[in-house]
């Protein structure tokens, strides 16, 4: 979507920012994680976009934080 052309720089050196972050923290009992969330989140969205709410968002970060498996995951609707 055009409207979120000037985030798309910004949220790709966030993620490899954390990646990286993630990479170096190993073995210190610190985890770095990455959500990408890949919908519209809450009412409003333009018609065609998925929506979620933050109830539905909410176990990603959970998991990531009971499993420690993975510094990145997607959310997608």
């Amino acid at each position: 979507m055009p409207m979120f052309g000037n985030v798309n720089a910004a949220a790709a050196a966030l993620r490899n920012w954390v990646l990286n972050l993630d990479k170096e923290l190993a073995g210190t009992g610190v985890h770095a994680a990455h959500v990408a969330i890949n919908v519209w989140i809450g009412d409003g969205a333009p018609e065609g976009i998925p929506t979620a709410t933050p109830e539905q968002i909410a176990p990603v970060y959970w998991d990531l934080h009971e499993q420690r498996d993975r510094a990145e995951i997607i959310f997608n609707a």
